[in-house]
């Protein structure tokens, strides 16, 4: 018996999430995700060896960029505007995970791997979008099966300025916070942080923190006063920390990343936010003093 499965889930942590291990974006335009992702120093490091998939990492962050037709469910089609369309967490036993889970009541995702590739057991999240549970994370990863190394880069890219995942902003439909609040505390274990707890510049919403406490879940509901919106519940964004903001921001700008410079939305010492590519695609940043040198060490394929 794997020792994995042996080891004791303490109770405020009940599937052993230990972070973030991948975020996936849908599309059909991958190289202009891609040209983004570079610019935010992500560089592309293994393809799938069946899908039109390939994998980007920077320091302890993996993000797939899928353009493999039909990945957002049948009701979103991969189009150019990219979408989260999945997000893998690190669990102490996927099958475990993916049990306690579904005896709370989430929705199994149906697995089609093909020959040669592994199953990865997943739940439904919002709007479409999948969350999965890999438990091969540090020896054996789950890229060594599903993935070929691109031969001319190095698997180990540095992380710029320690950046790491922070969170995942999620929009939900008015009056929703409650239930979202239910399904990450029931099925995860994730706290709500008190109101006077926040973080970056956009602080709205109801701030969730992993059992973990090595990423956030962040849910905004739509705007009262707007009187026309989208009520579509989805993840929207991604958050990354790092310990000095303006000096990422700086770099970043110098790589040709552009950010939002507003009277309402700034760079501050506290967070910044990129401006839309492909309408969809932005990127916040979130001062994070508090990383510890493990979360940006980069992993082998």
């Amino acid at each position: 018996m794997s020792l994995l499965r042996e080891a004791p889930i303490e109770a405020t942590n009940p599937l052993g999430l230990a972070g973030i291990e991948y975020i996936e974006y849908a599309t059909s335009a991958p190289q202009a995700t891609g040209h983004v992702l570079e610019l935010m120093g992500f560089r592309p490091i293994a393809r799938h060896r069946s899908r039109e998939v390939t994998l980007y990492r920077q320091g302890g962050m993996n993000l797939i960029v899928n353009a493999q037709p039909g990945v957002v469910g049948r009701r979103h089609a991969v189009v150019d505007q990219p979408r989260i369309s999945a997000i893998a967490l690190r669990v102490r036993d996927a099958r475990a995970a993916y049990d306690h889970v579904l005896e709370r009541g989430a929705w199994e995702v149906p697995m089609h791997a093909q020959v040669m590739e592994l199953n990865i057991p997943g739940i439904h999240g919002p709007g479409g979008a999948h969350i999965y549970f890999v438990d091969r994370h540090r020896e054996f990863s789950i890229y060594d099966v599903d993935f070929t190394a691109i031969p001319t880069v190095d698997p180990q890219v540095p992380a710029l300025h320690g950046m790491r995942y922070f969170g995942v902003v999620q929009y939900i439909g008015r009056d929703r916070a409650d239930d979202w609040c239910e399904f990450y505390r029931h099925l995860f274990g994730f706290t709500v942080l008190p109101e006077a707890e926040r973080f970056g510049i956009l602080p709205k919403g109801t701030l969730l923190r992993s059992p973990c406490k090595s990423f956030m879940v962040q849910l905004v509901e739509p705007d009262p006063v707007t009187l026309v919106y989208d009520e579509e519940e989805l993840f929207h964004r991604v958050g990354f920390g790092v310990p000095d903001v303006p000096a990422a921001v700086a770099d970043l700008r110098r790589r040709g990343v552009e950010f939002v410079e507003s009277p309402q939305t700034h760079t501050e010492t506290r967070g910044a936010l990129t401006r839309h590519y492909q309408h969809s695609l932005l990127f916040e940043l979130v001062q994070d003093s508090a990383r510890s040198t493990a979360d940006s060490a980069p992993e082998a394929v």
